[in-house]
């Protein structure tokens, strides 16, 4: 089975070398294309370098990693070229399966991956078009568990999942650089080694609560005893944090509703 990645920006060339290293994807069923072809050379010792086109007339499962205002564009120059029996995929939650197939009408599935996947913890959001086989159900997630967990969701749910896949790294990145960053006006303690105990019990915790199959609930139970002092702290986030939480998704998920306009227009131009 063939390979094909068309884009090599971060995502794109992040999947090219997990699928390399990961799923052990020989150089010759690995393909990669690219706008700029000289940013490829890199690539050249594990994927056959390929223009568009010739990617689409040969890979058998066929990424499209690429910015919404160059999908349309990259979608009619393969359209004519892809094989019949391919898979497409596209890395974006604003492009619908209804504006992919004004262009081409083919298998499609859509991947939302995390940042983690750089570690191989990715949270994978997957959903697929009624095209779409069940061989290819079972394929495409078997690929993707070279950089993590998959979740499948309806197509609806992809932009709440995104948020909370996808969007999360930066989420929890900003919310605990608040954090440690009042933690400074309190202690002196250098801010490197503060980063470093937050970040450190903050992953712990979560592996904790994964592995022992804890709540937020027993978590908080088994550290904030009555009338102690994780208590107060417990208070104050209970009390002032759910606004903030409330906001932050409203404002993302109606930037995702305008992103998504936007591209359904460039769709029908």
């Amino acid at each position: 089975m063939k390979i094909g990645i068309i884009g090599y920006g971060s995502m794109g060339k992040m999947l090219l070398w997990k699928f390399s290293e990961n799923a052990g994807i020989a150089k010759s069923d690995l393909l990669v294309a690219n706008r700029t072809r000289e940013k490829l050379s890199e690539a050249d010792g594990i994927a056959t370098i390929c223009d568009n086109s010739e990617l689409a007339g040969t890979a058998d499962i066929v990424f499209v990693c690429v910015r919404p205002s160059d999908m349309k564009t990259v979608l009619s120059e393969i359209s004519t070229s892809l094989k019949a029996d391919a898979l497409l995929v596209t890395l974006n939650g604003s492009i619908t399966f209804d504006m992919i197939g004004k262009i081409v009408r083919c298998r499609t599935a859509k991947v939302i991956p995390s940042l983690t996947a750089e570690i191989g913890r990715s949270q994978t959001i997957v959903c697929y078009n009624d095209l779409v086989t069940d061989e290819d159900k079972s394929i495409l997630p078997g690929l993707l568990s070279s950089i993590g967990q998959v979740i499948e969701l309806p197509e609806n749910e992809v932009g709440m999942g995104s948020e909370l896949v996808s969007c999360m790294p930066g989420f929890i990145a900003s919310i605990f650089d608040v954090i440690c960053t009042s933690a400074e006006s309190h202690t002196s303690i250098p801010r490197e080694q503060i980063v470093r105990m937050v970040l450190n019990t903050m992953s712990a915790t979560g592996d904790l609560m994964l592995e022992k199959d804890l709540s937020f609930e027993d978590t908080v139970n088994r550290v904030a005893t009555k009338g102690g002092i994780t208590e107060e702290g417990t208070k104050v986030i209970y009390d002032m944090f759910p606004a903030a939480a409330d906001e932050m998704f409203n404002k993302t998920l109606a930037k995702r509703k305008l992103t998504a306009s936007k591209a359904a227009a460039a769709f029908e131009e």
